[in-house]
């Protein structure tokens, strides 16, 4: 890898992928036109983070509000996540689906993970929310669904564990368990996303139609969430009397003089919380009722000094909780408006329910089951999408030995995809790894050509 690391698109190239987005049939995917609507999220998702990390993501976020990409990105979420719950269940039942490699399936999967990781990106622009239009409806509601999971995971105390999914693991056909444990890993990591997404658009509360403040603030109720995930905190546990956050992807512990630090995960939370509270708008339209005001009293247990010191907006949330404990704000303001309603969610449901099954049965037959040739060219333009270099530029840490753990330098030198110590683990895990490295480097060779 070059000194100076991968390189964001050409302009050229960027504005290419973003004219090239457009909507999908949820019986399509998978397939190869949805193949290369994947391919053109997954760079342009790729793009976006170097472009960030560099200060240079202006050219993106203009070329999404020129062509009006956002509602395209947000009915594609909606899309995928509607195949997860509703397709990706049938396949896993269905007896007679054996698949030579689950990796077809995995990517529909990440879809979503890479469509929101796209946006978090890209929101923390105001002509970006503004350029959603009315989808940002379909957004906030599907924001709401995940930051209720979150919730629901927390209060029960579920904690995932992180499931390493490796290329040997997807090439075989007994790993549709360990697809469904990814699954729910990926639903945990989607959730944080969506609740740094959903901050963004509360950045612009002062410039959002009425019927997203409505939907946010009443139909949503989402301040009383956003209380639960402060008293539960899903990205934080304690795992054998040690503190663990969830962060960059994975479970860290955290030192004690660590332990009353503020992650970016807390800090969404009250940001949020601090512009759906303080906004003068956002207070006449939010009920605050014996319950609703009994839940936003709790956050002051947590406003410690210390927390304030790290926040400082905070002492205004302290100030406003104070007054609200010792008066009996007026009742929200009741505007005589035509309310807009979401539409992307109820559009799929209605277009497709009753034909769950038929559909998953139609994608593994045209779909999921492709042939030995199939496979191997698919693996291959997979290999050119997930280019190796820029993902070793965003992975937080160094690569591991897939056999013992400690930090790698060698590579297979066929598929490029695993990382190995010495040449002792790389031969030890030949027979694991080699239908994978057949896979995505081509046709068989000896074990001598590792």
């Amino acid at each position: 890898m070059a000194a100076a690391g991968p390189a964001p698109l050409l302009p050229a190239e960027a504005e290419a992928l973003v004219r090239a987005l457009q909507g999908t049939e949820l019986r399509d995917a998978g397939g190869q036109g949805w193949l290369r609507q994947h391919e053109c999220v997954e760079k342009l998702n790729m793009h976006a983070i170097l472009s960030a990390s560099a200060g240079q993501e202006q050219l993106l976020t203009e070329l999404l509000v020129t062509y009006a990409k956002i509602p395209v990105l947000i009915g594609e979420l909606i899309s995928v996540e509607i195949w997860k719950h509703k397709i990706f269940p049938v396949l896993c039942r269905l007896e007679d689906f054996k698949p030579r490699s689950t990796f077809p399936i995995y990517v529909v999967l990440h879809h979503e993970a890479s469509i929101i990781n796209l946006l978090e990106t890209v929101f923390f622009y105001k002509e970006i929310c503004e350029s959603a239009e009315d989808s940002i409806l379909d957004l906030i509601d599907y924001c709401h669904r995940k930051l209720t999971l979150l919730a629901a995971r927390s209060t029960n105390r579920q904690t995932v564990t992180p499931v390493e999914l490796h290329a040997e693991d997807l090439a075989n056909a007994s790993s549709m368990q360990e697809l469904q444990k990814q699954a729910e890993t990926m639903e945990f990591e989607i959730s944080l996303k969506a609740l740094s997404v959903l901050r963004f658009i509360t950045d612009q509360v002062e410039s959002l139609p009425l019927s997203a403040l409505t939907r946010m603030l009443n139909t949503h109720n989402l301040p009383c969430l956003l209380v639960e995930l402060v008293e539960h905190c899903p990205w934080s546990c304690r795992e054998a009397g040690k503190l663990k956050k969830f962060e960059n992807g994975a479970w860290h512990v955290v030192p004690p003089e660590d332990q009353v630090k503020m992650t970016k995960l807390d800090g969404q939370v009250w940001l949020a919380l601090l512009n759906l509270l303080l906004s003068p708008e956002c207070q006449r339209k939010y009920h605050f009722d014996g319950f609703n005001k009994s839940q936003l009293l709790k956050l002051r247990a947590f406003l410690t000094d210390v927390l304030v010191d790290q926040l400082p907006n905070l002492v205004e949330m302290q100030r406003f909780l104070s007054h609200l404990a010792v008066t009996e704000p007026a009742p929200p303001r009741k505007d005589l408006v035509l309310e807009q309603v979401p539409v992307i969610w109820d559009h799929i449901l209605k277009k497709n329910t009753g034909k769950w099954e038929a559909i998953a049965k139609h994608q593994v037959k045209h779909v999921f089951s492709p042939t030995e040739e199939e496979l191997k060219l698919q693996a291959r333009r997979w290999a050119q999408i997930y280019s190796l270099d820029m993902i070793e530029a965003l992975a937080p840490d160094k690569p591991r030995c897939r056999v013992c753990g400690t930090e790698a330098a060698k590579r297979c030198s066929r598929c490029r995809n695993e990382w190995y110590c010495t040449r002792a683990c790389q031969v030890q895990h030949w027979q694991k790894h080699k239908a994978a490295c057949n896979l995505m480097a081509g046709a068989p060779r000896s074990t001598d050509d590792l």
